[in-house]
């Protein structure tokens, strides 16, 4: 019984041992920075934040515009239209204080949306290359941490050239 034991475990580490696991490392940011289609990311990105300022400017003018007529007429109001006036110029305040606070999530949201294609491009190439070259496990440099990594695994160059994309500098 104990040499059948012994044989299943010499069985099992040796399968082990056999199916050793091919790693590599890709550097998805560095691939995204060299993409040309970023530049219309960009583009569209700072579209759409002057397109969110400008809702704030005129957002802004018109509490201006309410603040002013409120001041020049408060002498003819009565005190139920002073209130009123009070509760509207309020809710313009609050309103320009939450689509501030809200500005910077709706700019992140909408860059996320812009290059989610472009991440799922790099995805895509990666997992082409990644099955057609054995990689069990590729792990992205920029977020996992790693301490050393032999660059003879770093996927980033092999799915640059996938993409067509032309690398002018030197990655680091």
């Amino acid at each position: 019984m104990k040499k059948i034991l012994f044989l299943v475990l010499v069985s099992i580490v040796s399968l082990q041992v056999n199916a050793q696991s091919k790693t590599g490392t890709i550097d998805t940011e560095y691939i995204l920075s060299k993409m040309p289609e970023l530049t219309k990311v960009q583009e569209d990105l700072k579209a759409y934040n002057t397109k969110l300022e400008g809702e704030l400017k005129t957002k802004v003018d018109d509490y201006q515009v309410k603040v002013k007529d409120y001041q020049d007429k408060v002498a003819s109001f009565t005190d139920a239209m002073k209130k009123t006036k009070q509760e509207e110029i309020i809710k313009l305040e609050n309103d320009i204080a939450k689509f501030r606070q809200n500005g910077a999530q709706l700019v992140q949201i909408e860059q996320n949306k812009l290059l989610q294609p472009l991440y799922k491009k790099i995805g895509g190439a990666l997992e082409e290359i990644a099955k057609a070259e054995k990689y069990t496990q590729v792990f992205t440099i920029t977020s996992s941490g790693l301490a050393y990594v032999d660059p003879k695994y770093d996927l980033t160059k092999t799915v640059m050239n996938k993409l067509g994309i032309k690398d002018e500098a030197p990655k680091k």
